[in-house]
């Protein structure tokens, strides 16, 4: 299968990132539509049948607005950067009970220099992050086996933002007690920008989320969700 995404979408976002005001980018919709939107709202659609081979509670929403893909329009209310378009095109195919970027799920960041899938539950609240605290003491084993999984550890590095001291409650001596002060439970694989134009790459972005299943599936049902 030839790869929904072309150079073109790269060379826009470098373009974008030089150019980031709304007349440039008024001038140059039609190549975002062409290059960056259409192929996004393309590849979620092709993406489906595998992500629900991997999980069926995941969801491939293709709706321009409000489904898997990211906005190219910042929320710059609260930022001291006032720049109004995102530089990366991005889409997250979320838990069914999830309602926002926070729910754990797979993803996909592309971004000239910067290409990676992630998975996991990126930036959870205190009762969610406390949830996977309890689950890694509870069944250590369990947690061994998924970020130990072999292909696993191979393909992926855990990323994401840690305490710096153990959480109130968790043991300081704790032998996760890295992961146990972890803010963010994300694992990303890393792919470069000839990879995701090349024929096939729904497949390695595929193979890449089988590959984080077991990391997933512990993740999800830590938090009480079906995997």
């Amino acid at each position: 299968m030839q790869s929904h995404f072309t150079p073109e979408l790269f060379e826009f976002l470098s373009e974008l990132r030089a150019n980031n005001d709304r007349d440039w980018f008024g001038a140059n919709k039609g190549r975002y539509e062409e290059h960056v939107k259409e192929p996004l709202l393309e590849f979620i659609v092709d993406f489906e049948p595998y992500l629900h081979s991997i999980s069926e509670h995941f969801v491939a929403d293709s709706r321009a607005n409000g489904g898997s893909m990211f906005r190219i329009y910042r929320d710059i209310r609260f930022s001291k950067d006032k720049s109004p378009y995102k530089t990366q095109a991005a889409v997250h195919f979320r838990h069914e009970a999830g309602k926002s970027a926070h729910a754990p799920g797979f993803y996909l960041h592309l971004e000239p220099g910067e290409v990676f899938a992630g998975a996991g539950i990126w930036r959870p609240d205190s009762s969610t992050v406390g949830r996977i605290r309890s689950r890694i003491v509870e069944d250590p084993g369990g947690w061994v086996s998924a970020k130990g999984d072999s292909r696993f550890a191979e393909v992926f590095d855990l990323t994401g933002d840690s305490l710096k001291r153990p959480p109130k409650g968790f043991d300081p001596e704790h032998q996760f007690i890295e992961d146990l002060k972890r803010k963010d439970h994300v694992a990303t694989c890393h792919f470069d920008e000839d990879e995701v134009t090349a024929a096939g790459f729904v497949d390695a972005f595929a193979d890449a989320c089988r590959t984080s299943s077991p990391y997933m599936e512990f993740l999800t049902k830590a938090v009480g969700l079906p995997y």
